[in-house]
């Protein structure tokens, strides 16, 4: 998919309508947010640094979709994507990490992916040293010089140890390679000390303990395997890799802030409250933008997208800082789930629950059958447990499927070949019993 071209805001609500349920102004306001970034590319340099994102705060009840939109978002544009817990961070001077360390986790996710894309560039060269390494482990011997009839036998012997090699016939064969010791230190952590310097620590001491290395014994499929990583990484250009990176967090970043509820301050005295603001106060400038050093070099938050989200149960969003909240001037309310949403969660997306316990169960060789009014008395229940206990949206359906299967799931191994059948009688007998105790229903469900 073309994201210039192709990804419009339409096509990308019928995108996320394929995992998200419902909540159509969320999709709509994302969609729009996601397109205005492809169309500040487009516009001359001078003016595109003048186009900020439209941040966005989400507001609604746990488990009806918010991380799920941010998430699906991001893989649309194949943008790094983070997740954090605004409870997570502590203001400045406090132990705890610092909210600069969002950024730092972003590059190194946008590092990953750019690494596996740029794979695909040295994959021959890197394949073509591997074979080469594991014909050298086979056939350890000393080469002959050339010319000499020891040194034509020798030839022959590595050509047919590199045929039966292309042709799997000394997969389990057991060779002793040399990898990176992947054991590192004890270090203690001090809370004067912040992470970025504690990286740029690490990093130097990667020549003490990082280059150590070890010897291993493995079948060549696995020397493969592991040589093969190893090669990649000594042929990718990491200042390349490092540049791209930095861009693509700079101009399509996204880091969606859960929680951000959590640190609204009512009133802004007390000593939580002060921490909770301090805290905010702290990611006002990251939002803003500002410069922040990694490992990878220095990158601009001026235009990566936020996006914050919260149940605001105790608080609302006008108990946030001012500041901040004028970094955040699209706020959409997410609308709880009503029983029709969980059928509709139950079957239609593409990782529908019914087709994902269908799929685990028919490993095993057992056909499972959902009929409709089996459905219709999961989403029933979902919903009655939600209105009376604490409402967890669509998290709720995944402990009532994993009751209701029980079962089946540990008997499974043994009832290959058998066809089970889920009917709405079948859905009463394993619930009812924890349904009709309201203490063991708020326990279990």
């Amino acid at each position: 998919m073309n994201p210039n071209e192709e990804l419009t805001p339409r096509r990308i609500v019928e995108e996320l309508d394929r995992y998200v349920v419902g909540q159509e102004k969320a999709k709509k306001a994302v969609a729009i947010a996601l397109r205005n970034r492809m169309r500040r590319q487009r516009l001359p340099e001078e003016l595109r640094d003048e186009v900020a994102p439209k941040n966005i705060i989400m507001i609604g009840p746990t488990g009806v979709g918010k991380t799920e939109i941010a998430r699906r978002l991001s893989r649309l544009c194949g943008a790094p994507f983070l997740k954090v817990e605004a409870t997570k961070y502590t203001e400045v001077g406090y132990v705890g990490r610092d909210v600069e360390s969002m950024i730092r986790d972003l590059v190194s996710v946008a590092v990953s992916m750019v690494k596996t894309e740029l794979a695909e560039e040295v994959r021959e060269e890197a394949s073509r040293r591997v074979e080469e390494a594991l014909l050298d482990l086979l056939l350890p011997a000393a080469k002959p010089a050339e010319g000499t009839p020891d040194g034509a036998e020798a030839a022959e012997s590595r050509d047919g140890c590199r045929r039966m090699l292309a042709e799997g016939a000394l997969e389990d064969r057991v060779v002793e390679i040399q990898v990176a010791s992947s054991v590192m230190p004890a270090i203690e952590v001090f809370s004067g000390t912040g992470l970025e310097e504690m990286e740029f620590n690490l990093g130097a001491l990667g020549g003490l303990f990082g280059g150590r290395r070890k010897r291993k014994r493995v079948p060549v499929r696995q020397a493969r395997q592991l040589l093969l990583s190893e090669e990649m990484d000594k042929l990718l250009d990491m200042e390349r890799v490092s540049e791209i990176a930095r861009d693509r967090v700079e101009q399509m970043g996204i880091v969606f802030i859960d929680e951000i509820d959590k640190i609204a301050s009512k009133d802004g005295h007390g000593g939580i409250d002060v921490s909770r603001e301090g805290v905010q106060r702290d990611i006002l400038p990251i939002v803003e933008g500002s410069k922040v050093s990694t490992r990878y070099g220095i990158v601009d938050t001026r235009h990566i997208l936020f996006i914050a989200a919260g149940a605001f149960h105790m608080s609302r969003p006008s108990d946030l800082i001012p500041e901040l909240q004028g970094r955040f001037p699209l706020r959409v309310e997410l609308s709880p789930l009503t029983k029709d949403d969980f059928v509709k969660i139950l079957t239609q997306p593409r990782n529908a629950l019914i087709r994902q316990y269908t799929e685990l169960l028919r490993t095993e060789g057992v056909g499972i059958e959902f009929l409709p009014e089996a459905i219709d008395r999961i989403a029933e229940i979902a919903s009655r447990v939600n209105s009376k206990t604490e409402n967890i949206g669509a998290r709720r359906l995944h402990t009532i499927m994993e009751l209701l299967l029980e079962d089946v799931s540990f008997d499974a191994p043994q009832m290959a070949g058998q066809q089970v059948v889920i009917r709405g009688q079948t859905v009463d007998e394993k619930l009812s019993g924890i349904l009709e105790d309201q203490d063991l229903a708020r326990y279990i469900l």
